[in-house]
């Protein structure tokens, strides 16, 4: 009934596994028949404190009863927190701007890239170096951002000024009078989940310095603790001029948010959202701040991204000739597949396994599990993925 229903009146713009999810508890979901499955994805990186997390809950519930909506013409308090907390556990010296998406949050820091590169009402400087296989967004301006030409199809004309580099050693050579920002994930998640290197992430900081170049830091995805640290950024020991984030700092409520050293760049009227940072968007990100911090805090984050890192290389030396390495860094990981129609049938064996898995890239599979994912729950999941592979062995 409901598969015919989603058919007849959804756009079809997912590719959808038609299973009816029903409930969830950390990182266990069940379906309308009571099964239960292994969740490795946690929303594709969302979920950062489990399926219904108590205290998530109570915040929703006790904010909702309140006030949840005023628009950003008022003072909204939890905003405010908000903000001030993450600028502090960041350590950097920004202010934030709130959205809804990742995808907006990277409009956002584009926007700033922009009038930054003005002067006096002129555009002076406009170009945004992008890497190639990169991923910022799906609106018009950070489908083009995004490196991958096959996502330009069908929606042109697309706006002006974007650049790709092969890799980060192009980068300076496609520098000009023009260039205004670089745009980076420092762990390229659609990408094949591959953190680029440190050392030439410095480098690249000190040139974009000296000419007076914008480094924005895409985190949608590697932020919120979801590499070991709030920000990826922090784990590289780098000073970003604009970082957006959104996916795991709302555990499901949709949130998006840009932090910029340019802390006046924008006027009343420059830029704004009607929902974004509202009291219940913000509360909810207030407590699932609190949560991460905490369980970092208690070295417990640390101590199972080690744990889970142990899990994956355990299957590159079982399995040499389906898997070349294993990727990534903290919880977001991958295990690089030597031949891409083998990731399509693990992902195929590990559902009907009941584990949730992803796919990034051509030959990537992707594991974006709840931070407080327990030791239960991965011991599990881990069972359940190595049913898998010896699926492939057998077939």
């Amino acid at each position: 009934m409901f598969e015919n229903m989603d058919r007849d009146f959804v756009l079809h713009s997912y590719g959808r596994n038609y299973i009816d999810f029903a409930s969830a508890k950390g990182a266990r979901v069940y379906d309308k028949n009571g099964d239960e499955y292994i969740d490795f994805t946690s929303g594709i990186g969302v979920v950062s404190v489990g399926h219904a997390n108590k205290r998530v809950s109570e915040a929703i519930c006790d904010q909702a009863s309140k006030i949840i909506h005023i628009s950003n013409l008022y003072l909204i308090r939890p905003q405010a927190m908000l903000a001030k907390s993450l600028v502090e556990k960041s350590g950097f010296d920004m202010r934030c701007f709130f959205a809804n998406s990742g995808a907006e949050a990277n409009e956002g820091a584009i926007k700033i890239a922009r009038k930054y590169g003005e002067e006096g009402g002129v555009v002076k400087r406009y170009k945004v170096i992008t890497l190639q296989h990169s991923f910022h967004g799906r609106t018009i301006s950070t489908l083009k951002a995004t490196g991958q030409e096959k996502m330009h199809n069908y929606f042109g004309p697309f706006p002006d000024g974007f650049v790709y580099a092969k890799d980060l050693d192009e980068i300076e050579s496609l520098l000009d009078d023009k260039t205004v920002a670089v745009m980076i994930e420092l762990v390229q998640g659609e990408g094949g989940v591959e953190p680029l290197d440190k050392e030439k992430i410095a480098a690249l900081c000190k040139i974009l310095k000296k000419r007076k170049i914008l480094l924005i830091v895409d985190e949608v995805q590697t932020g919120i603790y979801r590499t070991g640290e709030i920000f990826a950024s922090n784990l590289y020991d780098i000073k970003p001029d604009i970082i957006t984030t959104a996916k795991g700092l709302g555990n499901g409520v949709p949130i998006g948010v840009v932090m910029t050293t340019l802390k006046d760049i924008f006027s009343p009227g420059d830029h704004g959202s009607t929902f974004g940072g509202n009291y219940l968007v913000s509360r909810v990100a207030l407590e699932v701040l609190d949560i991460l911090d905490e369980y970092k805090n208690s070295g417990a984050l640390d101590e199972f991204m080690l744990y889970f890192e142990r899990k994956l290389k355990a299957f590159v030396s079982e399995y040499p000739d389906i898997v070349e390495k294993e990727v990534g860094l903290g919880l977001m990981r991958g295990l690089r597949i030597k031949r891409g129609e083998l990731l399509t049938k693990i992902i195929e064996n590990s559902f009907k396994e009941r584990l949730l898995v992803l796919k990034a890239g051509r030959d990537t599979l992707r594991f974006l599990p709840p931070l407080t994912i327990c030791k239960e729950e991965v011991d599990e999941g881990f069972l359940r993925l190595k049913r898998a592979f010896e699926k492939i062995g057998s077939s």
